[in-house]
This record gives structure tokens, C-alpha cells and sequence, in this order.
């Protein structure tokens, strides 16, 4: 039985820091980048402590998941913008040919990342993070010293994006000033909606508020949290699209704006979905498990099957990427079953203690 005391949780918070990497990075990255399980020590830091640290932050001040769901778009912010400065870099991953430049930002870099950050950095590992220790769901993990822990490993990361990729990837590049204020001032703004104003007043619907409506079949949540990775990724992040954009040339044309509104519309539209289908009668952790896999095996299987394309059609890293994505796919399912099975013993458990005590 995990511990549920003032004396917080280190295994759920040691849990968190490393899902946080795991599911950003090593599951998708890491198949066409084997090496990234080397370096998950210093993912973990550059990472895990972020999303850690705004977690505690979002716990303390009662927020939920429109809290953390604005705590997503932070950690995008402090990590591309602070930290790799890729929002500006003209040369940084290519980013300034993925569509429009506007003002100097590289506007379809920025739509994938906090797509894909809030999602796959902050919200999916505290969702898995809460289903393995449910006695701490919306609960701190950690102290006053593991907040301070925290905060400081935060700091490091963002100095080791800083230093150890942007500066040796984009040596001498820096973000102007005005940039770099304006979105620490977003930062602060954003903090102050998701710590002051959203807690307390944008209540989730659950199974605990009905409304009437039953959720669809389990297979078809996760049908649609894959697709709408893919579809998401596939518009905004296609493999080979460095040469072939509208906007290669950094162009303003309203071609390259097509696949960012059809993007946007693909997480909007499975945001509303999710909002209204958590609300049904019949909603259960186990539909959790299966929109969060639904969407992380989806996100690997699109980097599986683009990988000829990223590889420049080699071969050999080609089957490398192949192997090392369906051992992650059979992985991660493998997992996600068995956390599935242990949550639906704990039910079986509850029921079974609660029909004994009528």
C-alpha cells in the first residue's frame, strides 16, 4: 500500500521524473536514436525535473487538468524558448523551414512542440504517474526540500539544453532580448492562470458528476488518441519535409498555414472529445489507460513506419528503427496491460471490501 502521510511519496515522484523522458523522448526519438537510453540519466534532469516540479506546483495549489494542461505550455516555453531557443533559431533542427518565420518565430516548430510537450512531457506521465499510486492522485509527492530538489534540477536542465544541444548544435545563437523577456513575462502570466485562477473553478466532469452519457467502447478511445498523435505529428512533422515545404525559403504564404490549422483542429477536436467522454457515467481509469496508450503507441508506431524517410531510405538504421520501435510497441503495451490488470484488482478489491462491511 503506497503511503499516503505528510511525508509525501518519493517513489511516485521518482516515477514521474523518469515516465517524463520516457514517454517524450526515448519511446519516440529513441527509435531512430537507439543512444537516447544512455542518456536518460541526463533526460531525467532535463525533463523529468520540469515536469516534476509543475506538477508539485499545480498539486499545492489545488489545480487540475486545465491547470496542468496550461502548465504544459509552460514547460514548452521554458524549454524551447529559454533553454534551446529553437522558437527563433533560424538554423536549430531545421525549424525555420517547417512553415512560416513570423516575427522571427518559427510558428509550425512551436504548434508541434507545445502539441507534443503538454501532451506527451507533462500530461500523459502525471496521469500514469497518478493510476500507479492512485493514494496520491492530486496530492503532493514531495516536501518543502524536495520542492527546493526539484526547482534546482530544473534550472540545471534548462542550463544543459542551453550548453550541451543548442550550444553545440547551434553554436553562437542567441535569442534576442526582447524575445527571451517576452516569454518569461508569458511564463509568469501563464503560472499565475494555472496556480491562481483556474483551481476551484473549472471542475472536470467524471463518473463522480454524470451526466448521462456512456463512453464509447475502450478500443475505440484508444483508436482515436492514436490517430490523433499520428494525424497531429504527420501534419506538422512529416518525415523528408525540410526540402519540400511551401515555405522552405521562410516565405509567409497561406499554404503554410494549412497544415497548422488542420493540425490544430486535430488536437482540438480530440480535446473535446476526451472532455466529453471523461464526463459519461461509465468512464473509468481503465479508459484512461487506453487513451494514454492509444496515443504513446500510435506516437511510436509514426516514427516506426517514417523511419526509411528520416534515414534517407538506408537500410541498416532503417531495420535498426524498425526493431527498437515494435520492442518498444510490445513494451509498452506489455505494460500498460499489466497496469490495467492491477487497477481492476484494486476495484475488484474495493467491491469486495464494500459488499462485506453492508
Amino acid at each position: 500500500m503506497e503511503r499516503t502521510s505528510k511525508d509525501g511519496n518519493r517513489k511516485a515522484a521518482w516515477t514521474l521524473v523518469v515516465l517524463a523522458p520516457a514517454s517524450a523522448e526515448v519511446t519516440f526519438s529513441g527509435v531512430n536514436m537507439p543512444f537516447m537510453w544512455l542518456l536518460l540519466p541526463a533526460l531525467v534532469v532535463m525533463y523529468g525535473s520540469g515536469v516534476l516540479l509543475l506538477r508539485e506546483l499545480v498539486a499545492r495549489c489545488g489545480g487540475g487538468w486545465p491547470s496542468l494542461l496550461v502548465a504544459g505550455v509552460v514547460y514548452e516555453l521554458v524549454e524551447d524558448g529559454i533553454g534551446l531557443q529553437a522558437l527563433t533559431s533560424p538554423n536549430l533542427y531545421g525549424a525555420a523551414e517547417w512553415g512560416p518565420r513570423v516575427l522571427g518565430f518559427n510558428t509550425a516548430y512551436w504548434e508541434s512542440q507545445i502539441g507534443y510537450h503538454t501532451v506527451f512531457s507533462v500530461l500523459i506521465p502525471v496521469l500514469l504517474a497518478d493510476l500507479i499510486f492512485p493514494g496520491h492522485r492530486g496530492r503532493p509527492y514531495l516536501l518543502r526540500g524536495g520542492m527546493a530538489v526539484a526547482a534546482l534540477g530544473t534550472v540545471a536542465g534548462v542550463a544543459m539544453l542551453r550548453v550541451l544541444i543548442a550550444a553545440t548544435e547551434d553554436p553562437g545563437y542567441q535569442a534576442p532580448l526582447p524575445v527571451v523577456l517576452g516569454i518569461l513575462a508569458a511564463v509568469a502570466v501563464l503560472l499565475l492562470l494555472a496556480l491562481r485562477v483556474l483551481p476551484g473553478r473549472t471542475p472536470v466532469p467524471g463518473p463522480s458528476a454524470p451526466n448521462g452519457r456512456r463512453a464509447p467502447r475502450p478500443v475505440f478511445v484508444a483508436l482515436m488518441g492514436g490517430a490523433a498523435s499520428v494525424c497531429f505529428l504527420g501534419l506538422l512533422m512529416p518525415p523528408g519535409l525540410l526540402p519540400g515545404r511551401p515555405d522552405a525559403d521562410g516565405t509567409i504564404t497561406w499554404a503554410g498555414f494549412v497544415p497548422m490549422v488542420l493540425a490544430a483542429a486535430v488536437a482540438g477536436g480530440a480535446g473535446w472529445l476526451v472532455h466529453r467522454w471523461s464526463g459519461a457515467v461509465d468512464w473509468s481509469d481503465g479508459y484512461w489507460i487506453r487513451l494514454a496508450g492509444g496515443a504513446l503507441i500510435g506516437r511510436t508506431l509514426y516514427a516506426v513506419v517514417t523511419a526509411p524517410a528520416v534515414n534517407d531510405y538506408e537500410w541498416g538504421p532503417s531495420a535498426v528503427a524498425f526493431t527498437v520501435g515494435t520492442v518498444m510497441i510490445a513494451a509498452m503495451a506489455f505494460l500498460l496491460a499489466r497496469l490495467d490488470r492491477r487497477i481492476r484488482r484494486r476495484a475488484a478489491e474495493r467491491a469486495s471490501l464494500a459488499g462485506s462491511l453492508t
